[in-house]
């Protein structure tokens, strides 16, 4: 089995499915911590998942792999936000923080990446003591697979109607056989959170059967690969 990973207000929302072509089934779950995919990775329960969070941070600058997904994303390339330095993840406020991305740099970071600075420790943290979900737990961008699975950047914002009804168009191409509406949400989750966690669980499995896109790949100075696969 492997997942797609996508934050949610209350955790993250967990899409499971079989790795190989088997019959589809999916389960849709909120998990409260990152810690219970990394254990699900160590312990065997996964073979491998995709998140939607940065993993591995430059110590300046932006990460070639955020620049290569905004390029291919065209008019959707805000959906990528720069992932900050690693000087800036421990930061208690959004002026302290914009005070360490400056002075490494260059620039703030935005308000919205300080919002989901926690689940970015909560990920760096998984993965530091986990030596075994390293490579296993790995970074995707949910607008970036949906382009790479629909042949071109969707056309409208994944909030409204439209924007949900051609991603499901593009999920049911991706994973022939799920009935995506009759998934529901789960408590504490949005219905895109779902729709990113499927997209997420569809570039899961390409990474397994090695025909996946990688953007990317250098190790930051912890070790972790800067990538987002799709």
């Amino acid at each position: 089995m492997v997942a797609g990973v996508d934050g949610c207000r209350s955790g993250w929302v967990v899409a499971t499915v079989p790795a190989g072509d088997e019959p589809q089934a999916v389960d849709v779950e909120v998990v409260p911590t990152l810690h219970d995919v990394a254990r699900r990775i160590e312990t065997g329960r996964l073979a491998a998942a995709a998140v939607d969070i940065p993993i591995g941070l430059a110590e300046r600058g932006p990460r070639p792999c955020d620049v290569a997904a905004r390029r291919l994303l065209g008019p959707r390339r805000s959906s990528v936000f720069p992932a900050p330095a690693r000087a800036v993840l421990d930061a208690t406020s959004y002026e302290e923080a914009c005070a360490r991305s400056r002075a490494v740099s260059g620039r703030a970071i935005s308000k919205q990446l300080f919002n989901i600075l926690p689940k970015i420790r909560e990920a760096d943290a998984a993965l530091a003591g986990r030596p075994a979900a390293r490579g296993l737990l790995f970074e995707m961008s949910p607008e970036l697979s949906f382009t790479v699975l629909a042949g071109a950047p969707m056309g409208a914002n994944k909030r409204t109607a439209a924007g949900r009804a051609e991603r499901i168009e593009a999920l049911h191409r991706g994973l022939p056989g799920i009935d995506v509406p009759a998934l529901g949400t789960p408590g504490g989750a949005h219905a895109d959170d779902v729709l990113d966690a499927l997209a997420g669980a569809w570039t899961a499995r390409r990474v397994m059967a090695g025909t996946h896109l990688a953007l990317g790949g250098e190790p930051d100075q912890t070790g972790l690969p800067m990538m987002v696969v799709a």
